[in-house]
């Protein structure tokens, strides 16, 4: 793939993750945030760029589809676009609208833009139906009790493990699976302690910590793509599983920080303030990246392993 290419299916997923207007400034922060994390030797500095030219509105829709003249390409931007907007649920009516206007532009197989449509779909519904949307919010206590038999740790490091392998797989569906099993995951830690939450409060819990849904999903396409991971060929989607200079599992490091910080939190009654929280899961970044280079056999044994089929069933039920 040329440094155009890149840069136009880049311009494309960051229009599309800014195609929301009521987009909120911390989101906006988290995406500005993950542009600066990425090395710049590794197309870094360009994501940047963009991102500063999405936002003052240097760059079109025309001018990003206009540097795509294969048609796998075109293809693989509108997958990137659609998984952007369904990173944080639902799509709202301004992101289908912006996505119908970018099919219609990218000239796309009408077939295989609703195939893939349909995987996109379905990733969300079984998100959806793996959390309550709405049960009722147990009040603050100042502290409970785990459930019998509830291994906490070893429900994080599964998740984080599995997450870490979603972000090594090469297919654009991979990575729209790993915000669900996230949420799953808070869902299960505050339902051990005895708090049930819906899917909303949960998001709002991984926001305040720091974790940004669309920016999360970003980062994990940017390093997809800039490491060369990603690529079509006849329609399909190609690629390796990362190595280990382009793709570190970065996944398991927020998982795990992740999964840690909502264990404190529910498990000292949600006392917990929003810069605590942030502080906390920062603190515990750090250990949580030298622990996945040392779980990164397992991360990439797992990672082989996985199909479609499979990382559906784990959205929908149990890791």
């Amino acid at each position: 793939m040329t440094p155009q290419e890149q840069q136009s299916i880049l311009s494309i997923a960051l229009l599309a993750a800014f195609a929301d207007g009521n987009k909120a400034d911390a989101e906006r922060e988290a995406i500005r945030r993950m542009a600066e994390s990425l090395p710049h030797e590794s197309g870094g500095a360009m994501l940047v760029r963009l991102y500063q030219d999405v936002l003052l509105k240097r760059v079109s829709l025309a001018d990003a589809v206009a540097g795509l003249q294969d048609a796998g390409q075109r293809q693989l931007a509108y997958e990137m676009a659609v998984c952007v907007c369904d990173a944080d649920g639902r799509q709202s009516p301004a992101e289908a609208a912006f996505l119908s206007d970018l099919k219609g532009r990218l000239k796309l197989d009408a077939g295989e833009a609703a195939a893939f449509e349909r995987e996109a779909d379905a990733v969300v519904e079984a998100a959806e139906k793996a959390v309550p949307v709405a049960v009722p919010v147990a009040p603050p206590v100042v502290a409970a009790s785990v459930a019998p038999g509830v291994d906490l740790d070893k429900s994080i490091l599964n998740h984080a493990l599995l997450n870490g392998a979603l972000e090594l797989l090469p297919q654009s569906w991979a990575s729209m699976a790993i915000i669900p099993l996230q949420v799953k995951m808070v869902y299960a830690i505050g339902k051990a302690h005895g708090v049930e939450l819906d899917q909303g409060h949960i998001r709002e819990f991984i926001a305040a910590v720091g974790v940004g849904l669309t920016s999360q999903y970003l980062e994990q396409f940017g390093r997809k793509l800039l490491g060369g991971l990603l690529g079509k060929a006849a329609g399909r989607t190609v690629g390796r599983l990362g190595c280990a200079a382009t793709g570190m599992a970065f996944s398991f490091a927020t998982t795990y920080a992740l999964g840690q910080v909502a264990k404190r939190y529910y498990a000292g009654g949600r006392v917990m303030s929003t810069d605590l929280l942030k502080q906390s899961f920062q603190d515990l970044l750090g250990p949580a990246k030298q622990m996945q280079a040392q779980y990164l056999p397992q991360i990439q044994q797992k990672a082989a392993t996985l199909d479609a089929a499979q990382v559906m069933q784990m959205v929908r039920g149990g890791v």
